[in-house]
């Protein structure tokens, strides 16, 4: 290897004069976060053990069984299943003594005010300190309100025989691509006051920044506020674009074309500025309001971050007002087909989902709902039961319905069989949340029409 530039950072020297070393990492939590990051690090030759307290789960993964669908995911946990790099358990004391590195990836709820419940991490974090056996480096991986780490550290300290160094990771994984996304990373952000931690953190990310690509280390605080900040910033974008769809429809303009003209500023861009049903996940909704609580503890009026969730709680109940609208307000008996119940494509994540306001308001209403997705009907039929009739063939549930609404925006709703779809609804109507189709197409095709910040489409 010829000699090293004098003019690199230490730590960057420091990463590229040694080999990469094998790492015997736990991660505390199996969930969509959880999962994603121990397969993805036990890819690059680590030895991973997830720990969760739910013994099916654990049994089903270790069968290579994945508990939550997501693209790839399933032929890595198979694959490092097989090579012996990744394995779950239920037993905390083995996963413990097992690691150098404890990633915690355990949710955190919002609670009924809308901030964040720490009390599973708070609880965890205290079980694992007093089971470590060595100097461990504990990463927080959930996404936790400015100041969690150091009450984290607070709580192990007392606890540990051992040292315990307290280091944030947040995670910036988009439901659908997240495996890409945690193994081409856009950055990597570190927070961490202690260089040692900081340096086995950056060497175990190493295999993922070969594009050069940034490992940031900055202080837990920042750390912390950076996974709130982005996610508060997307939001807001996305509100942005819904509250402008909403003016433009009230004045007979297409929000498409106000789109294309702001999207391409440099300073703007495009990305997360499509209209909609609002946002919904894991993600956005609690960390807005968890945010707000943040500042508010702070002392600082975050009037900006309550207006983009007020203006997406509007948002998620207008498909349901423009379908009262146009019955007039009987929906007594209506039956209704929802294409689309994850709260985007290549999930099967329904938390939040703007389809469950939908389902929601039309039951409330009187009406009947026939539902279809491709990957989330089992979480669906968790939620509702009875009240809701499941379909697996899209036009299946359309045969006979007063009208389609369209919730999520598959790929396979893209270019569906116009045809069929006018054949089997009583009448040709669609209430498209997602602005999939285009009015000059739906108008030549006979439909009625309604999406969201264009005017609506009469049928012939």
């Amino acid at each position: 290897m010829p000699p090293l530039p004098d003019l690199l950072p230490p730590d960057i020297r420091y990463l590229l004069e040694r080999e990469t070393q094998t790492m015997r990492v736990t991660i505390v939590g199996t969930g969509y976060v959880g999962l994603v990051t121990g397969v993805c690090l036990a890819d690059t030759g680590n030895h991973v053990i997830g720990l969760d307290v739910d013994a099916g789960k654990v049994e089903r993964l270790n069968r290579g069984e994945c508990t939550i669908y997501e693209p790839g995911l399933t032929d890595l946990l198979v694959a490092n299943l097989a090579a012996g790099r990744f394995r779950a358990t239920t037993n905390l004391k083995e996963a413990v003594e097992h690691a150098e590195i404890i990633f915690i990836a355990i949710g955190t709820p919002p609670k009924a005010d809308g901030s964040a419940d720490l009390s599973m991490i708070e609880k965890a974090v205290q079980d694992i300190a007093r089971a470590v056996n060595k100097k461990t480096v504990m990463v927080m991986k959930s996404t936790v309100p400015v100041g969690t780490c150091q009450r984290v550290e607070s709580l192990v300290t007392p606890l540990a025989r051992h040292p315990v160094i307290v280091v944030s990771n947040p995670e910036f994984l988009k439901e659908g691509s997240a495996v890409d996304d945690f193994q081409r990373p856009d950055r990597v952000v570190i927070g961490s006051e202690d260089a040692d931690a900081a340096r086995i953190m950056q060497e175990l990310y190493q295999p993922f920044v070969r594009n050069r690509h940034p490992i940031l280390v900055v202080r837990r605080a920042a750390s912390e506020m950076i996974k709130y900040a982005a996610n508060c910033y997307l939001s807001t974008r996305i509100s942005f674009i819904n509250q402008i769809a909403n003016i433009c429809e009230a004045l007979g303009i297409d929000v498409d074309e106000v789109r294309s003209g702001i999207g391409y500023d440099a300073r703007i861009g495009s990305h997360f500025m499509y209209p909609g049903a609002g946002y919904g996940g894991s993600c956005f909704p609690k960390d807005v309001q968890a945010m707000y609580h943040v500042a508010k503890a702070a002392g600082v009026e975050a009037d900006l971050l309550s207006a983009v969730h007020q203006v997406n709680e509007r948002q998620k109940n207008l498909l349901v007002e423009r379908v009262r609208a146009h019955f007039k307000g009987d929906l007594t008996g209506r039956t209704f087909a929802l294409w689309g119940i994850a709260f985007k494509p290549k999930t099967d994540d329904i938390r939040e989902a703007p389809a469950l306001r939908i389902i929601d308001g039309l039951l409330a209403a009187g009406a009947k709902i026939r539902a279809s997705d491709p990957k989330a009907l089992d979480h669906l039929r968790q939620e509702y039961g009875a009240r809701v009739e499941y379909f697996t063939d899209a036009y299946a549930a359309v045969k006979g319905a007063d009208a389609l609404i369209i919730c999520t925006e598959w790929n396979e709703f893209r270019s569906p069989d116009f045809d069929r779809i006018r054949e089997s609804l009583k009448k040709p109507l669609i209430f498209d949340g997602r602005n999939l189709y285009s009015c000059s197409q739906m108008q030549a095709r006979g439909f009625t029409y309604y999406s969201i910040g264009r005017p609506r489409v009469d049928g012939r």
